[in-house]
């Protein structure tokens, strides 16, 4: 999920693990290890000058469980080190500090996992993508009230019981809310289902996954021969199908897609993806159909999508293309959420 979310785990981890012995510092150093695994972002750009092995490698090696299991003796032993000196010898121990990063890393990839992006939890051993899309990468329901328990329980005393309470708050209002997230996955799978059948689209497969920022307003992408079928269903909704549902041509005959980086970047799709030309000579518009359109009557306003270009005989990308947002493209996304 985002950072912040990401960071106000690692801070809950932090002080489950250490919160007793150090107080708030146990949240920042929680959140500090929280944190790392997003680290490859950076990392990435740095190993890597083309944009698509990049993109590839976020997600990958630094969100498995191999690197929790690693990094944790890692991290914990140069904190350790670093911070029992002076007054603060034998205040904590090395195992102390291995739990801790263990924790505040290992939950940040298994939480990414419930995301649409896809986490090579497995890493290096399979380069499997685990997505079950039932929260969106930022979902302020979740992450907001989680927030706001970390907050409140830092005024207290570190050993004051209050502290556990609402950490214990914190985790079970986030966790109900995932809970919730996950049998809603499976209601909108449902729905959507009925709604292709319906429509009498015989597709092969299809992928749903709720709107940016809420887990009211879904959308979902069917693949038939040729083309993709786009459509949306809000929880408000006065009607048990979506009734309007949008066609995009594949278009995959446009490029050769066995080249090693298309095909890096099909695999990072899913094979969701459709493309265009563009006006440049050899460039072409590549949209990944995994994610939904900002305003769900315009297939243009898809969000993921990139200039795909051929420089010294290999393939890279320009990243986020796509047209600037409107007002009327806000307006459209937050009538559709109301339902229809």
């Amino acid at each position: 999920m985002d950072s912040l979310t990401q960071i106000v785990l690692g801070a809950a981890c932090g002080e489950a693990v250490l919160g007793k012995k150090i107080g708030n510092r146990a949240l920042l150093f929680g959140a500090i290890g929280g944190t790392i695994p997003d680290l490859d972002v950076f990392i990435g750009r740095f190993l890597y000058s083309n944009e698509i092995q990049a993109m590839a490698f976020h997600r990958g090696f630094m969100h498995s469980l191999l690197f929790a299991f690693l990094g944790c003796f890692v991290f914990g032993w140069i904190t350790y080190k670093l911070y029992n000196t002076d007054k603060r010898q034998e205040t904590t121990t090395l195992k102390n500090w291995i739990w801790l990063f263990f924790w505040a890393i290992f939950t940040h990839p298994l939480l990414d996992c419930f995301t649409p992006y896809g986490t090579q939890l497995f890493a290096p051993f399979s380069n499997y993508r685990i997505a079950f899309n039932n929260i969106s990468v930022v979902d302020p329901f979740y992450t907001v009230p989680f927030l706001l328990c970390i907050i409140v329980l830092m005024f207290f005393n570190r050993i004051n019981t209050k502290r556990l309470l609402w950490l214990k708050a914190g985790v079970y209002i986030s966790s109900a809310y995932m809970i919730f997230t996950i049998f809603n996955k499976f209601y909108m799978d449902a729905v959507f289902e009925k709604s292709f059948e319906k429509a009498s689209i015989n597709f092969t497969r299809f992928s749903a996954q709720p709107t940016i920022f809420n887990n009211f307003l879904w959308y979902a992408v069917a693949e038939t021969e040729e083309n993709y079928h786009l459509t949306f269903y809000s929880l408000f909704d006065e009607k048990s199908t979506s009734e309007k549902i949008l066609t995009v041509k594949k278009n995959h005959d446009l490029l050769d897609m066995n080249d090693v980086n298309l095909r890096m970047l099909t695999w990072f799709s899913n094979k969701y993806y459709n493309i265009s030309k563009k006006e440049k000579v050899g460039t072409y518009k590549y949209v990944d159909l995994r994610y939904p359109m900002l305003n769900p009557e315009d297939p243009n306003t898809s969000i993921f999508n990139f200039i795909i270009y051929n420089k010294d005989n290999e393939w890279d990308i320009l990243p986020f293309d796509g047209a600037t947002p409107t007002k009327e493209d806000f307006t459209k996304f937050i009538e559709r959420l109301k339902g229809i």
